[in-house]
């Protein structure tokens, strides 16, 4: 045990990852548990034999998926709605918060933030003349303390993520939400490159909207993400009319009888197809480990992990964040000026993978690590960087 939470040994085994690879690039896309590959497969099967399936079949996996995500982040599972990117997520909260945003409003994003989410919010920007307000990466890494240096009266959307996606500096969540709601404004939190990884209270947060792309460290499979909406938006706009929003929806002989009624919660923001048959169920088997294994488990295991990769680092002359500023499941290192050439090319070489994201060489690992990962890892950059 270790801070309250315990550590886990190495789950290779639930993971189709061959010996000689090290990877430590979950933040760009984690490996496939083999439950869901299997899931995956029996799904793709089940289109063959339509005629097997029912009505019921449309709603049940997403009903699940519900559930699982109220159990393992919070809220209610009214809370949760299917889509399946967080670009959609992220559009589908800036098109329910348009008829709120006006041209006196500032919509406070950050410098470098992932695409997903900062192009919705300029399109909110050019849609309703609200001002786009980026908040420069502070030296020190402390974004909390530069995010609510940002935040004014004129304040009415803050997008912002639970650690920045180039370098896993961490962001404290529970701060500018206290912020957010002092000046009446919405919270909006890309946690793709957190949720399933790093502990996160939604009782706590109180986000207007979060979500999640599910192929990180969700382990879901790609095309599969989560999008949380707190109770005071369930009557907004959705992105789009999905007749499977809409009140009895699973009686398909009245469909022609066209429903006004959405379906309660955070439904009428699904994503029309969910797949429900092909992508849903390796969703559901990857949720369930990660239940299984529990966040605050993975996150002090992976926390440990790259404590002795950040050790290493350091050792060696890499400049690191410091432990403050670094989020427990990845972070990210600045190489040398004089080093030449693809450091991420030579180690892949090796069949070592990370990845390099602005000027930082990111660390991601997951549970499917091994000791000899870690030091095949260590070994090789100690080559590769000292000669």
């Amino acid at each position: 045990m270790s801070g309250g939470s315990q550590i886990l040994e190495s789950q290779r085994y639930l993971f189709d990852v061959p010996d000689e690879v090290a990877y430590f690039n979950s933040a760009y896309n984690t490996p496939q548990l083999r439950a869901s590959t299997a899931n995956l497969i029996d799904g793709a099967k089940s289109k063959a034999r339509p005629w097997e399936r029912t009505p019921e079949d449309f709603f049940q996996d997403a009903e699940t998926i519900r559930l699982l995500g109220s159990e393992l982040f919070g809220g209610k599972a009214d809370n949760y709605a299917i889509v399946p990117s967080a670009s959609y997520g992220m559009s589908t909260a800036a098109r329910a918060l348009e008829p709120h945003v006006s041209s006196m409003n500032e919509i406070i994003v950050l410098e470098e933030a992932f695409p997903s989410n900062f192009l919705p919010w300029q399109r909110l920007s050019q849609e309703t003349g609200a001002q786009i307000v980026t908040v420069p990466t502070p030296r020190d890494l402390d974004w909390t303390r530069a995010i609510l240096g940002a935040i004014s009266t004129a304040t009415q959307v803050v997008a912002v993520p639970h650690c920045h996606w180039t370098n896993g500096a961490k962001i404290d969540l529970q701060a500018v939400s206290t912020a957010v709601r002092s000046v009446g404004a919405v919270l909006a939190i890309d946690a793709t490159q957190s949720l399933g990884a790093m502990p996160l209270d939604l009782e706590v947060v109180q986000p207007d909207f979060l979500v999640a792309a599910g192929y990180k460290w969700l382990l879901c499979p790609y095309g599969f993400s989560l999008l949380y909406v707190s109770d005071r938006w369930h009557t907004a706009r959705p992105m789009e009319e999905s007749w499977l929003a809409r009140e009895a929806a699973e009686n398909f002989a009245n469909l022609v009888n066209y429903s006004p009624n959405y379906m309660p919660g955070a439904r009428r923001f699904d994503v029309g197809q969910k797949c429900t048959a092909t992508i849903l169920p390796g969703a559901i088997a990857a949720l369930r480990q990660i239940k299984s294994w529990s966040i605050p488990a993975i996150s002090e295991t992976l926390r440990q992990t790259n404590n002795t990769i950040a050790e290493h680092a350091r050792s060696i002359g890499l400049e690191t964040p410091s432990d403050k500023s670094r989020s427990p499941h990845m972070f990210g290192v600045r190489l040398p000026s004089k080093f030449e050439g693809s450091i991420v090319a030579k180690l892949a070489e090796r069949k070592i993978y990370v990845s390099q994201r602005g000027d930082a060489l990111r660390f991601a690992p997951h549970v499917h690590i091994t000791s000899h990962d870690i030091e095949r890892l260590l070994e090789t950059l100690s080559c590769l960087l000292i000669e």
